[in-house]
């Protein structure tokens, strides 16, 4: 399955609630979703209100999540059938390891606005890892690992404007990361289900799997 390209937001609209995939955009009233609330397409309004049955629910949840992270159908399914051979709940080990995603912790570390501008740069060779080049958006990084930005992209205006918005909101990052310097963080600890605010219901992701 090819990913998607057209206007994220939406995306958002289809799931009903804000993925954050635009950014400063999000926190703003330029946020569509915000003017309309509803799915997008001619009849959107009427999926609004119709009644999702128990599978559309379970369905929509692990649609909402993937398109929150930004990994394929396959990708998914594999991340999910991991976090069923390790030990506790499966659903929280199932965002845990989408949050250890490399362009993950980029974007948590206010590197970039967006996860999708986060994945660019580490597919373009921008990231490092423990001082070493890692060009693959799913590498996950674990307690120890210093993540960090090539010194020729700190220039780049994108990133320079993502770094401003972290300096507007310095309690964006999470706990799980240390900010070393402007450019550095350390991953201090394997990040938990209470670092993840987003409305999340992991529980209907794991129902939705146990019928296959």
């Amino acid at each position: 399955m090819a990913r998607y390209t057209g206007p994220k937001c939406r995306l958002c609209r289809r799931e009903g609630t804000k993925l954050y995939l635009k950014g400063e955009k999000c926190f703003t009233s330029k946020c569509p979703l915000e003017k309309r609330p509803y799915p997008p397409g001619v009849h959107g309004r009427a999926k609004a209100r119709a009644k999702k049955s128990v599978y559309g629910e379970q369905l929509r949840e692990k649609q909402k999540v993937k398109r929150i992270y930004g990994v394929l159908e396959r990708q998914f399914s594999r991340y999910f059938e991991i976090a069923q051979n390790m030990p506790g709940n499966v659903g929280e080990n199932l965002l845990s390891l989408l949050e250890s995603r490399l362009d993950n912790v980029v974007y948590r570390a206010g590197f970039a606005h967006s996860r999708s501008m986060a994945r660019q740069l580490v597919s373009h060779g921008h990231v490092l890892v423990n001082g070493k080049k890692v060009d693959i958006p799913s590498y996950l990084v674990k307690p120890g690992d210093v993540v960090s930005l090539k010194e020729k992209i700190r220039e780049n205006i994108e990133v320079k404007k993502a770094m401003e918005w972290r300096r507007k909101s310095p309690s964006a990052l999470p706990t799980w990361l240390e900010l070393l310097n402007d450019y550095e963080v350390k991953v201090i600890r394997t990040p938990q289900r209470s670092d993840i605010t987003y409305p999340i219901n992991e529980r209907l992701i794991v129902e939705f799997y146990s019928k296959f």
